[in-house]
C-alpha cells in the first residue's frame, strides 16, 4: 500500500514538472517574455524562424530608423548566437524610442530563456534579465526642473 502512494506521487511530480516545462511555450510555438524599460513596457512572442522582427505590426527597421536601437534589440541574439534562428512579434507602449528599444531587449531576453533555460546563464551575466530600474526624476514645485532652479538675480 505504501509503495503504491509512493509511485502514484511519482508520477504526478513527473507529470506536473514535464507541464511546467511546456507551459512556458503555447500551442503555436511562441514563448512569451514582459520587457520593461523608463515608461515604456514591451510584450514580446519569440518563435523558431528565420529572424523576422516585427514591432507594433511594422518590421524593425521601419519602427527603429536608428542603427543603434536595432542593434540593441539584436543584442540577446548575438550574445547567444542565436541570430537569425527566431521570429519576434512585440507590441510596445509608453516612452520614446530608446525606451522602447531597451524594453524589447528585456522582453526579448526574457522569452529566449523561457524558449531555451540553458540561455539563462548567459544572458543573465550579460545583463540583460535585469530591468534597468533608471527612470526619470520627477520636477520639484519652486524648480524649473528636476533640479534646476530659476536663474538668481542680485538686483
Amino acid at each position: 500500500m505504501h509503495s503504491v502512494l509512493e509511485e502514484l506521487s511519482a508520477r504526478t511530480t513527473q507529470a506536473s514538472t514535464a507541464e511546467t516545462a511546456a507551459s512556458h511555450i503555447d500551442a503555436l510555438g511562441r514563448a512569451y517574455g514582459t520587457g520593461r524599460r523608463k515608461e515604456s513596457v514591451a510584450r514580446v512572442w519569440v518563435r523558431p524562424g528565420n529572424g523576422r522582427i516585427t514591432v507594433n505590426g511594422k518590421h524593425m527597421s521601419d519602427y527603429f530608423g536608428r542603427s543603434v536601437l536595432q542593434a540593441l534589440i539584436l543584442q540577446p541574439f548575438s550574445t547567444t548566437n542565436r541570430l537569425g534562428r527566431y521570429d519576434v512579434f512585440c507590441t510596445v507602449r509608453g516612452g520614446g524610442l530608446s525606451g522602447q528599444a531597451g524594453a524589447i531587449r528585456h522582453g526579448v531576453s526574457r522569452a529566449l530563456v523561457q524558449q531555451e533555460p540553458d540561455l539563462h546563464s548567459a544572458l543573465k551575466s550579460a545583463k540583460m534579465l535585469t530591468r534597468d530600474s533608471r527612470v526619470v526624476e520627477r520636477k520639484k514645485y519652486g524648480l524649473m526642473k528636476a533640479r534646476r532652479s530659476f536663474q538668481f538675480s542680485k538686483r
